[in-house]
């Protein structure tokens, strides 16, 4: 078994799980695709066998692969970075990373099989939810975001995309609630007591003030502004700012400017609106962290049997991913302008000068 030493923010690790084998010779992929982004695709594959593996990670009988190409990578730090998080990060409601497989033109990343979908999905679908719903989603959230807290990972990109079900509903014994699940950490980064991180991003509607500020933050407190966001959309069914043109988003945000609109906020308890307060404070350091969340009353078994408005939640969810597939469509079209760009460009450079 081969392993790789990655050198992630000055600081070396051994990676026992790393081997430059064929991943074939381990797992048997599908051919439908799971899903796929600018440089990857998933898909779904079985373990040859399953168990502990040579890499003496124990591994299931069903995995997802995210296949890289690493061609289309344009900076492997990127990759690495995510990998050494996902790797240190071993909790119930995060997506686990069992190995890799990285061969000369593809890296594998064998992680574990989530089958559930988005959590918004099965909200709509089920077409009932409570309070009490929201709080106990919110407790797995915030649990999560503790441990990555204390292990200083932030995410940096919550939003319910991100935000998986392990299994359907369906598929577990009644009463039995699947498990919420953590994904994608690519914009994840490991903070540091000397370096602020001062990178723009995450996605606009959900993106935390001292973002947009550019002057730098150094906290997962960012992570909590984004958990305020979904918790107010799990309440009324619609985001707490909503602006279509960017620059008037951004000011909404910037100063804090929301509010809980009659008739969608009246049945909601106070409680409900208190926690949302705290998530949505527009100083860093007076929003509540992972930790304060649950200890809050409402998360702790205050929060009511009231039956909440999933209408507004199903028109929302239903926007949210005609935007998504557009944007990626959008992508799509600017990878394949740039490939035929580069491919002229080659073409150019090896035609021989005529006299």
């Amino acid at each position: 078994m081969g392993s790789l030493v990655l050198v992630v923010q000055g600081v070396s690790r051994q990676m026992g799980f790393f081997t430059k084998k064929q991943v074939t010779k381990h797992y048997k992929f599908e051919k439908k695709e799971l899903g796929s982004g600018n440089f990857a695709k998933v898909y779904k594959a079985t373990t040859i066998k399953p168990g502990v593996q040579d890499s003496g990670v124990t591994v299931p009988a069903n995995v997802a692969i995210k296949v890289i190409d690493k061609k289309k990578v344009e900076d492997m730090n990127d990759i690495t970075r995510e990998i050494d998080i996902m790797e240190n990060c071993q909790h119930d409601n995060v997506i686990r990373l069992y190995e890799i497989f990285d061969e000369k033109e593809k890296m594998n990343l064998v992680m574990e099989l989530v089958t559930g979908g988005e959590l918004f999905d099965e909200i709509v679908s089920r077409g009932s939810f409570t309070e009490k719903d929201s709080a106990k989603v919110m407790r797995t959230l915030c649990s999560a975001l503790a441990y990555l807290h204390s292990k200083k990972v932030v995410h940096r990109d919550l939003k319910p995309e991100n935000i998986l079900l392990a299994c359907k509903k369906e598929d577990l014994p009644p009463g039995v609630e699947p498990e919420i699940k953590v994904a994608d950490f690519g914009l994840a980064r490991v903070i540091s007591d000397k370096d602020m991180m001062r990178t723009a991003c995450g996605t606009p509607g959900y993106v935390a003030p001292e973002v947009l500020k550019n002057k730098g933050y150094s906290s997962g407190a960012v992570d909590l502004w984004s958990a305020g966001v979904i918790l107010y959309i799990l309440l009324c069914g619609f985001p707490p700012f909503y602006e279509e043109e960017l620059p008037a988003l951004f000011d909404q945000i910037l100063k804090g400017r929301y509010d809980f609109p009659s008739p969608w906020w009246d049945n909601v308890s106070t409680g409900a609106k208190d926690l949302v307060k705290g998530l949505l404070t527009v100083d860093p350091a007076k929003r509540l962290t992972a930790e304060d969340v649950l200890k809050h009353q409402w998360i702790c078994g205050n929060a009511p049997e009231i039956e909440l408005n999933t209408s507004q939640l199903k028109k929302y969810n239903a926007s949210r991913k005609l935007k998504a597939a557009a944007a990626k469509i959008i992508a799509q079209k600017k990878n394949i302008a740039n490939l035929v760009a580069a491919a002229k460009l080659q073409e150019s450079a090896n035609a021989k000068p005529t006299a």
